[in-house]
């Protein structure tokens, strides 16, 4: 039980120093994170301390952290490749994208929450949109959008 103690430690120290230091360990050109590492070795160590605790087979307690481990890895990195892909630091044109209104946009501001990124941000229109309208960016102005709906609204005769 101590070896699963101990890698799951070492991988809560992975974690704390790349949220402190930004990821300092980097394999592949970014194809394994120490973030999704660190997230590994903690399901790994917890995993077989579960398995463990609970008097199952010690085979079991390595090949089940593993198997669980290595797919947490994979999602992590997933997650960490798609923050990379939408950090600030690189302009993206969001005019096109689409997404959906998360607070009403009246008075010329709202939220919106674009389909492509994981942030939501703040936007503005010509008129009121009600929250839940899906919308086109028509224009970008550093973090806000201006939008309008992608169907026109229904008029009442």
């Amino acid at each position: 039980m101590l070896t699963f103690i101990v890698i799951g430690v070492v991988g809560l120290l992975l974690v704390a120093g790349s949220l402190v230091l930004g990821d300092f360990i980097d394999v592949g050109d970014g194809a394994l994170s120490g973030t999704s590492l660190g997230v590994g070795a903690m399901v790994f160590g917890s995993v077989g301390a579960i398995v463990l605790s609970n008097d199952l087979p010690m085979w079991g307690a390595y090949v089940g952290s593993a198997v669980v481990a290595l797919l947490v890895v994979v999602v992590v990195q997933l997650f960490v490749k798609r923050l990379r892909d939408t950090e600030d630091g690189q302009p993206v044109s969001l005019v096109g994208a689409h997404g959906v209104v998360t607070s009403d946009i009246t008075g010329g501001r709202g939220e919106v929450s674009l389909d492509t990124e994981l942030e939501r941000r703040l936007a503005w229109a010509d008129t009121p949109i009600p929250q839940g309208t899906r919308v086109v960016v028509l224009e970008q102005s550093g973090g806000r959008v201006r939008v309008e709906p992608t169907t026109p609204p229904a008029t009442t005769a």
